[in-house]
């Protein structure tokens, strides 16, 4: 359990690839803040089941990822009584699909917040513990889109893009304190954001819900399958291995082949 004595924040965790980042880390013995929206007994079970995994502490804050002041007090409150945080994934994501010329200026200013501006409150909050205990990984899940566009997905194309930018200037300011910083990329992976967007696009490119599926989520990946929440975690796992000190400032992407 390599990870034993180290705290892991991860935002939306209490389902999906972030609750997966979560048992995987805590399956190392690293103490884990969950964070995220969902039934409050379904994330309470997620959360001790994640405890006696660890064999340390398990938390769990419903931090609103658009609020800079609670994303700061989700940090303060991790160090406080976890420690650290000496790994943090940023994981909280949102998704909607529209046509630039109908896409709702709430919706945009939404996913910025979200699948972007969350990730830089928490970097800006958690470094300083990082820098002073002279080790931290932070990682966050971007996506094949912070690599190449799809159509109907200004917003979270946009986030994603600048959150792999984000990424390598936090990974240079950093290089040389311990900490590393790095984007995953997945493809099309099969969770709870992926299932919500199918009614959207099905509207948005008038086809039927197989047709997106195997048309549109699964066209672009030339395995033909969805990747799964359990490889992206098992690659973040590796990031925070003693071996990945020299990995920072990547964009790793596991998505089937899809950019390539």
């Amino acid at each position: 359990m390599f990870l034993k004595g180290k705290t892991a924040l991860i935002t939306g965790s209490t389902s999906g690839i972030g609750l997966a980042y979560a048992k995987a880390l805590a399956a190392e013995g690293a103490n884990v803040m969950i964070n995220g929206f969902g039934d409050e007994a379904a994330i309470e079970a997620e959360r001790a089941a994640l405890q006696e995994t660890s064999g340390g502490k398990a938390l769990y804050d419903g931090a609103d990822m658009t609020k800079p002041e609670l994303i700061a007090a989700l940090v303060q409150r991790c160090h406080d009584e976890l420690g650290g945080p000496d790994i943090v994934i940023n994981n909280a994501g949102i998704q909607y699909v529209a046509k630039i010329e109908e896409f709702p200026t709430e919706k945009w200013d939404a996913i910025i917040a979200i699948n972007l501006s969350s990730a830089f409150h928490m970097m800006h909050a958690a470094v300083p513990y990082m820098k002073e205990a002279g080790w931290g990984r932070i990682i966050s899940t971007a996506s094949a889109h912070s690599l190449v566009a799809s159509p109907n997905k200004a917003a979270y194309v946009a986030a994603k893009h600048g959150l792999a930018g984000l990424t390598k200037t936090v990974a240079l300011e950093t290089a040389t304190f311990g900490i590393t910083a790095n984007c995953i990329s997945p493809g099309y992976v099969w969770t709870p954001l992926v299932e919500h967007q199918i009614p959207d696009t099905m509207k948005a490119r008038g086809l039927t819900r197989e047709q997106v599926i195997n048309d549109v989520l699964l066209d672009a990946q030339p395995t033909k399958e969805f990747v799964t929440s359990e490889q992206v975690a098992a690659l973040a796992l590796f990031l925070c291995r003693g071996e990945a000190k020299s990995i920072t400032g990547a964009n790793l992407s596991v998505d089937g082949g899809w950019t390539a």
